[in-house]
């Protein structure tokens, strides 16, 4: 069996048996997915996971830190995933590996990219919105809004070889109206959104969706 390697980690390809040959001739057999934001079993992300590798998919998935690594590899084993990788989506430098691993991985295609990060200080959840700091207020665009523009830009290349794909993001109602104790995490998913429909407006003539 061929392996994949991805900083220090070898992932083994998994063998057939009845349960990879039923997901097989699923809804999403023969895609390629990758997931960003499971940290455990009740994480939306890997609800998300589980309902495309049930229907065929083959996954690959970033974590974010040491703390919740062995939770995350622990489901990825779970559903057969062709690569596991850390991910700071603040570094530009580290998600060009990440999608180079997952190019590797996927033989320089994608099709699927589930984007569920988002991270604001719990401080800033607590009090009022108008004393959010200026750090704290940037960290939350950064890493809840910005991470997906940087994201779908690395998948644009591996998408359009793909001949398309499609790119998915997790919103809430705090980004449309006020959600008392959301503050800044409300003004991250709304500019969240409004990135959805400027990206969806850039790679539809490619054939990428995003929602």
């Amino acid at each position: 069996s061929g392996i994949v390697r991805c900083k220090g980690a070898r992932v083994a390809e998994p063998a057939v048996t009845p349960d990879r040959i039923g997901r097989m001739a699923g809804p999403f057999a023969g895609k390629r997915a990758l997931v960003m934001g499971v940290a455990n079993k009740r994480s939306i992300a890997w609800a998300i996971a589980k309902a495309l590798a049930d229907g065929g998919a083959t996954l690959a998935f970033t974590y974010q830190g040491e703390r919740i690594e062995k939770s995350v590899r622990d489901l990825a084993g779970t559903v057969d995933a062709a690569l596991v990788t850390e991910c700071d989506v603040r570094s530009d430098g580290d998600l060009a590996r990440v999608f180079g691993e997952v190019g590797n991985a996927f033989d320089g295609e994608l099709d699927i990219l589930v984007h569920s990060v988002a991270f604001a200080a719990a401080e800033d959840l607590e009090g009022r919105f108008t004393d959010t700091p200026r750090d704290r207020f940037w960290m939350a665009i950064d890493i809840s809004a910005y991470s997906l523009v940087a994201c779908a830009k690395a998948a644009e290349p591996l998408m359009e070889k793909a001949g398309g794909g499609s790119i998915v993001t997790m919103t809430y109602l705090g980004g449309e109206r006020v959600v008392p104790h959301y503050n800044v995490m409300g003004v991250a998913k709304a500019a969240l959104d409004a990135s959805m429909r400027y990206l969806a407006w850039d790679l539809g003539e490619k054939g990428v969706r995003v929602n």
